[in-house]
């Protein structure tokens, strides 16, 4: 038995990989098997799972195929795998991730421990500062169902060279999907949502990084987004055609031609952001691409819809969590103005849903009179109507259901939350 199985296996790995996946949470696999069920699976069949694993005889169960809607209205195929399978997944992934990272570009950021989103648009500003001004924006076609198997496992061999665990490896990438209870099988590919797929995504194209890397190329990789940065236009037309010839006779994947493209930093979204040149400091910066401010705003709007039912305290909570997540995310980023903007519309939308919550003029002069407003004034706007917009911009509601009276129920400042974290992030 190999000793790089034998320490996947390892009670203390498996412990560790089991409360990795119990964290992130998700959705249960094909049998129907949630995480509240596993502890006590496990405690039951763990011996024998471990000895069939050990003996080649385990078989990964397909994943369960779910379609994400993206922005342009496509999907996005996630292949989630059992509960089960996950956890193993992830102690392969724990044991093999050591010996990959030493081999791995400086250049990659996605799905490494102590690199992330940030560090990459870091660099991206660096080489456009230093210069290097035009962008070949590589596009793989549907990357992760496209991966070349036996390309991938030839890769994963020369890292551990342990045939027991490139054996387990290649069931779980031919395990198989189920799509609306019919099974199909897997013979290219990698399932988006597996816990080994990022690894193995890394893995992939780190050959990418290493011929890039040989060429003297400035670039930036983030899982399958990949930049390339460079002086000139004729430089990115060279680089463009030959880098995409590259990829696919040498890896053997997809160049989406429509998508990939040479643009210049304040066309480029990359990660969520946009680039702009500060004329006053003479340099570039990054802030969030339109495309990703109108998400968020798309996604506030959603919990301020006046038809939507729940105590204003939660939705304060979930209106909350949102901001919270969306800034730390792009607070490296130049947005003051859109945080002020922001601001101002939620609270209107805010003021909307509590106007509506009154419901008659008695208790809306109650409201506003328990929120300082004159008996007379209180009156006189309760009995405007059901002019939602107009009466809470137009009236003394402003001033009753202030910013002050929102902050003290627990509504974060988005323009405030922002600055604190900005500060943080310039530090």
């Amino acid at each position: 038995m190999s000793e790089l199985l034998e320490k996947i296996l390892d009670n203390r790995n498996m412990n560790e990989a089991y409360k990795k996946v119990c964290a992130n949470k998700g959705a249960g696999g094909v049998d129907g098997m949630e995480l509240e069920e596993l502890d006590g699976y496990i405690r039951e069949n763990w011996n024998s799972i471990r000895e069939q694993i050990r003996n080649r005889s385990y078989k990964p169960h397909p994943v369960r195929r779910v379609e994400i809607p993206k922005p342009n209205g496509s999907k996005r195929k996630l292949g989630i795998p059992t509960v089960m399978d996950r956890v193993i997944q992830q102690g392969i992934a724990q044991v093999i991730s050591p010996m990959c990272e030493p081999l791995f570009s400086e250049n990659s950021y996605g799905f490494r421990p102590n690199r992330g989103c940030e560090m990459a648009v870091r660099e991206m500003l660096m080489f456009l500062n230093e210069g290097y001004e035009w962008i070949v924006d590589i596009d793989l076609e549907k990357f992760f169902d496209n991966v070349p198997q036996d390309k991938l496992m030839s890769l994963v061999h020369n890292i551990i060279n342990d045939g027991d665990t490139e054996s387990l490896i290649r069931k779980y990438l031919k395990a198989g999907v189920m799509v609306q209870g019919r099974y199909e099988k897997t013979d290219r590919g990698t399932p988006q949502g597996g816990n080994l797929s990022p690894l193995l995504s890394n893995i992939m194209l780190n050959e990418l990084d290493k011929e890039l890397e040989k060429r003297g190329l400035r670039f930036v990789r983030y899982a399958d987004d990949c930049v390339i940065a460079v002086r000139s236009e004729a430089s990115a037309k060279r680089v463009m055609y030959s880098i995409t010839d590259w990829i696919q006779r040498k890896l053997g994947l997809k160049v989406n031609a429509e998508k990939t493209k040479i643009t210049r930093p304040g066309r480029l979204k990359y990660l969520g952001f946009g680039f702009y040149e500060d004329s006053k400091a003479k340099e570039w910066k990054c802030r969030p691409h339109k495309d990703s401010v109108e998400k968020f705003k798309w996604t506030l709007k959603k919990l301020t819809n006046r038809s939507q039912s729940m105590a204003f305290a939660v939705r304060v909570q979930r209106l909350n969590w949102v901001i919270r997540g969306w800034i730390n995310y792009f607070a490296l980023g130049s947005m003051k103005t859109v945080m002020n903007d922001v601001d101002a519309h939620l609270r209107t939308r805010l003021r909307v849903i509590i106007w509506k919550q009154w419901k008659v003029a008695k208790k809306r002069q109650w409201g506003l009179q328990k929120l300082g407003i004159g008996k007379d004034l209180a009156r006189q706007t309760a009995y405007m109507g059901d002019r939602y917009q107009w009466v809470v911009t137009k009236t003394c509601v402003v001033r009753a259901i202030s910013k002050e009276k929102l902050s003290q129920a627990g509504l974060i400042r988005c323009y405030d939350y922002y600055l604190e974290r900005h500060a943080l992030k310039l530090c």
